[in-house]
């Protein structure tokens, strides 16, 4: 029985199960050290954003009202989300009104973007993962792979495999999907190992498990693994469809789906494995070597005994959800996807649509049909992450309005201006630099619809071929791993708590990086090698 000296154990399960992306201070386990940067980060915010925008907004730039008040208020918003001054999703909806009330857009067109797609993507995979927690076969799906041969022995290996596994999942389905998918699994295994290191007294008894190293590791390897995956083949993600037809269009070369693969194979290959040193170096789990638990496993996996009905009626939503969502790939590669029958099914297949589909059955399953209990209350999904899912809408607003003001394009174009911009290598450099930053603070789609059509005239006036410097810039537009907004999946693993924002910060600029030296240099060679954009 603990004394009032002796701090409370932690109960890993409840503290996964029940996150919230945003906590105060007084809501985590910091050292004096921590919470003192943490207060000052926080406060410097308060009176830095603000002061941020209206600097900004005073200056004389020669921009557009709405262009000038756009970029002012986004400006203050990073501020806001860098420094956590408020919670992350309140700086985004600041940000929102602010715009509204700087007469940037009305307010019914600023809040219509609110409705995308890709939110009830969101609403339904977290009620997916919401199910896979509350009834443990996210824990199941854990020691599974746990039990793995060499997988379950090393933290190392875990996170390697989950990464691998992310980035083929990613070439044929959405990214956002895919993570979605291995959040419960990636939880249930930063459990399992969170317990490990507090039978072992590794950990403080009072640790927080949402702090650990190796949960950040696990959780960015996920989200910046499906980003990578995602340039495998040209259905990967909606930015390489974009990309490739402004190139086909302004270029009249086809870019078929093996030559897509054959240039981006070895690119994402070298990719991964910079990702993974940039995440274990940064990120250096607590625990390296897990021998030894072989035993521990078996048993937790025999005490699990047979699935129960929820953990089977989980399964049965998983296992739609992912069917549908995998479907449209599937037909891609049969029928190809410029067929009609592709059309019709990817249509019709929508991915947010599937999502709200498949977490709807959690509610249309019965566990107990006499008492009328179904797989999820209604209280499971209120206890999601909402705040998640504001955060990831601000940014699909700014987005838009990025594009809606001329600010993107006019950026851009200024900046290639100023450079004097004349070889393909210099037109490349800038293309990749543009997509990251503008992916940064938009969605990767906005980012390649955005960024490819300023590329390709840069290109042409220069006399240059736009074939390499929008194909750069179509791969640069999946990156952007440093802010929650940046990519849906970024938001994802957000949501579960365990990702703080400068580690992501950190991390993300860190890859951003090295991905842009792999984009610039190899690219072209491997264009070259393919005899594309002759």
């Amino acid at each position: 029985m603990a004394t009032d000296s002796e701090p409370t154990r932690t109960d890993v399960d409840a503290a996964l199960l029940g996150h919230a992306t945003y906590r105060s201070l007084g809501e985590q386990q910091l050292s004096p050290a921590e919470e003192r940067f943490e207060r000052g980060r926080r406060t410097v915010g308060l009176f830095l954003a603000p002061a941020v925008t209206i600097v900004f907004l005073l200056l004389p730039l020669g921009l557009e009202p709405a262009q000038q008040s756009l970029a002012a208020v986004l400006l203050g918003v990073i501020v806001l989300w860098v420094t956590e001054a408020v919670p992350i999703p309140i700086g985004g909806l600041i940000g929102v009104a602010v715009i509204v009330f700087l007469q940037v857009e009305p307010a019914d067109d600023v809040l219509a973007r609110f409705g995308s797609s890709t939110i009830f993507t969101f609403i339904g995979a977290f009620i997916l993962a919401q199910a896979m927690l509350k009834h443990g076969l996210a824990r199941r799906f854990a020691f599974r792979i746990l039990s793995l041969p060499r997988v379950g022995r090393s933290t190392y290996g875990v996170i390697i495999a989950f990464g691998a596994i992310t980035a083929l999942l990613s070439a044929f389905v959405s990214n956002t999907a895919t993570v979605a998918m291995l959040l419960p699994t990636a939880l249930g295994i930063l459990g399992v190992i969170a317990k490990l290191l507090q039978e072992r007294g590794m950990v403080a008894a009072d640790f927080d498990p949402l702090r650990l190293r190796v949960g950040a590791a696990i959780m960015l390897m996920l989200a910046y693994g499906a980003s990578v995956g995602g340039l495998l083949t040209p259905v990967g993600s909606p930015p390489n469809l974009i990309g490739r037809g402004l190139i086909e269009e302004a270029t009249g070369e086809t870019i078929t789906f093996a030559q897509w693969m054959a240039a981006a194979v070895p690119i994402c290959l070298l990719m991964f494995l910079a990702l993974a040193a940039v995440l274990l170096l940064l990120n250096r789990p607590e625990l390296r070597r897990i021998d030894g638990v072989e035993d521990y496993i078996a048993e937790q996996r025999a005490d699990m005994g047979p699935l129960s009905r929820a953990e089977k009626n989980t399964l049965v939503a998983f296992g739609v959800t992912v069917f549908l969502w995998i479907l449209p790939g599937v037909v891609a590669l049969v029928a190809g996807n410029e067929s009609d029958l592709y059309g019709a099914v990817s249509d019709r297949l929508d991915e947010g649509m599937v999502a709200v589909l498949g977490a709807s059955l959690l509610y249309l399953l019965p566990i107990d049909w006499r008492a009328r209990e179904f797989t999820l209350r209604w209280r499971d999904a209120a206890e999601i992450d909402w705040g998640t899912i504001v955060l990831f809408g601000t940014g699909i607003i700014f987005g838009g309005l990025l594009a809606a003001t001329g600010l993107a394009e006019r950026l851009g174009n200024a900046v290639s201006d100023g450079l004097g911009l004349t070889s393909t290598l210099a037109i490349t450099i800038f293309a990749v630099v543009l997509a990251i930053i503008v992916s940064e603070t938009t969605s990767n789609t906005a980012s390649a619809a955005v960024v490819v059509p300023i590329v390709i005239p840069v290109a042409v006036a220069a006399g240059v071929n736009p074939f390499v410097p929008a194909l750069a810039a179509t791969f640069a537009a999946s990156f952007g791993f440093m802010l929650p907004v940046s990519t849906p999946q970024n938001a994802v693993v957000y949501g579960s708590g365990a990702v703080p924002i400068t580690t992501m910060i950190r991390s993300g600029a860190s890859f951003d990086v090295l991905g842009a030296i792999l984009i610039i240099v190899v690219l072209p060679l491997m264009v070259g090698l393919l005899g594309l954009g002759a």
